[in-house]
Order: C-alpha cells, then sequence, then structure tokens
C-alpha cells in the first residue's frame, strides 16, 4: 500500500465501486429535502426528480463541514498512522468543502489540501489519475504525487449540457425568461468550468443526441484533449440512444478509452435529469 491516501468528496461522483478500484477514500457532502438531510451518496439519484416532482420544490445541496473532515480523517489516522492523506477538493469557489477541510486539518500535519478547481467527472479524472499513480508508485514522496496531481489539475477540462434549465430555474440560477425561451428554441447551454467556476458558454440548439456529438466533436477538438481516455457523465433519464451517439462521435474523433459516470446528488440537482457532460485532459 502507498503511504500516501488520496480523499475527495461525494461531489467528484467517485462511486463506491471506482473508490475501492482506484484507492480513494470518500467523504459525504450533503442534499437536503425540505427539513430532512441525506448525505449524498446513501439515497436513489431518482428520489431528486421524484420530490421535485411531488412538491414543485428542489431539493438544496451543501457541502461537507468540518466535522464530516474532522471524522475521515482520524479514521484513517487510525487505521494507518504513518500514512499521508491528500484532499483533492471540489472546486472551492463553488461549495465549502475545502475550507471545510481546512478547519478540520489544523492540528494535523498528515493532511495536504489541494483544490482541484473542478467538480464531477472532471474531480473524478484528477483524482483517481493521481490515486493510480500512487498505486503504481508507491515510494512516491507527498511532494511528488502534489507535483502530479498539479499537473492534472492545470490540464482538466470539463463541460456539460442540460436538457432543459427547469432545475436552473427552480434553483434561482436563470431567469423565467431564459428558462422558457430555452424550452421554445430549444437551447441547450454549455456550462464549462473555467478556474473553478461554472461559466455558460456556447449555445447549442436541437434534440440531445445532436446536442451531445457536436459537444464532444467542438470541446474535444478545442482543448485537444489526450485521445487515451474521455469520461462522460450523465444524469438519470438519458436516453439510451444519446449514450449511443456520444460513445460513437468519441470513437470517431479517435479517443480509445470511454468512462461513463453516472452523476450524484448534488450534481443531479443542480443539472436536473438527462444532463450529458463530458471531461478529460488538455494534450501536454
Amino acid at each position: 500500500m502507498s503511504s500516501i491516501i488520496i480523499m475527495a468528496e461525494t461531489g467528484s461522483d467517485v462511486n463506491q465501486e471506482m473508490a475501492v478500484k482506484h484507492g480513494v477514500y470518500i467523504v459525504p457532502m450533503h442534499v437536503n429535502f425540505g427539513e430532512v438531510t441525506y448525505d449524498d451518496g446513501s439515497f436513489p439519484v431518482e428520489d431528486i426528480v421524484k420530490y421535485y416532482q411531488e412538491s414543485g420544490n428542489l431539493p438544496k445541496t451543501s457541502g461537507s463541514v468540518p466535522e464530516d473532515f474532522r471524522k475521515a480523517f482520524d479514521d484513517i489516522h487510525e487505521k494507518w498512522p504513518e500514512a499521508h492523506i491528500i484532499y483533492l477538493a471540489y472546486s472551492a469557489i463553488t461549495t465549502c468543502s475545502c475550507q471545510s477541510a481546512v478547519i478540520a486539518s489544523a492540528g494535523r500535519d498528515y493532511v495536504t489540501i489541494i483544490d482541484t478547481k473542478m467538480v464531477s467527472a472532471g474531480q473524478a479524472a484528477v483524482v483517481t489519475g493521481v490515486a493510480d499513480y500512487c498505486k503504481n508508485h508507491p515510494q512516491a514522496t507527498v511532494e511528488e504525487v502534489v507535483e502530479i496531481a498539479e499537473d492534472y489539475i492545470a490540464r482538466a477540462r470539463m463541460c456539460f449540457v442540460p436538457d432543459n434549465l427547469e432545475f436552473l430555474r427552480a434553483g434561482g440560477r436563470v431567469s423565467n425568461v431564459a428558462f422558457l425561451g430555452s424550452r421554445i428554441l430549444n437551447i441547450h447551454p454549455c456550462i464549462e468550468l473555467l478556474d473553478g467556476k461554472l461559466v455558460a458558454t456556447k449555445k447549442y440548439r436541437g434534440k440531445m443526441t445532436k446536442v451531445a456529438a457536436n459537444l464532444i466533436k467542438d470541446y474535444a477538438g478545442e482543448y485537444q484533449l489526450d485521445k487515451n481516455t474521455l469520461w462522460f457523465v450523465h444524469t438519470v433519464g438519458l436516453e439510451e440512444e444519446v449514450k449511443a451517439v456520444a460513445e460513437e462521435t468519441a470513437k470517431a474523433c479517435g479517443f480509445h478509452e470511454i468512462r461513463w459516470i453516472l452523476a450524484g446528488g448534488v450534481i443531479t440537482t443542480h443539472g436536473g435529469p438527462a444532463a450529458f457532460g463530458l471531461a478529460g485532459f488538455a494534450s501536454k
């Protein structure tokens, strides 16, 4: 085992199977259904859509709190007292998780915190890449792993398109006018992670099959994404036809490996059902 343990939170969409495979320790973020709060990942994501449809209210998300990290840090330190923890954080601009970890790390010199400036599949790509490096280089120093992480972060790229803007409108992130215009004209804004911020850039029009294909070609070409691996992320409800077109397009663009992940509660609450996104690394 490596003397370095990689940590992330559930908003990275590193599910339990992936966490075990790559050796990543996951800390929960949270989703509030009215007065009741659940750990992200502890309930089916379909419950978010069902809750909104039945109540007309959108659940609210919240980041990991200091106590979440204190518990995680202490649990790891008790089991592996010689290990060093590197926490690769969900974009610090968008949530309190990173700051919570900073608070919880006080007096714990075995913790290093790095803002990935990414979320969901973009963060997952960074986290699993660094974790795999640690597994393959068990003698690597903290300084070496931090350097590897910073390289991944500098090259990480991610974007997504919602199927519609209903959840974004319900969450107060877009106006009623923008929502209605998008529905009438069948417009899907491309939302990119730029320096940690979620920024609407291009607009795509038409069915999601067409949108997904054009998004992959445009984004992969613009950033000259490394062809080894392309990550796809989707929320519940994305049609199988869209998935098939996305895979065909990626293969036609020369990508060798395609990794699909299902978005958890945090991203589903923001993006709504049937959203599609991709992540990869700009070529060196």
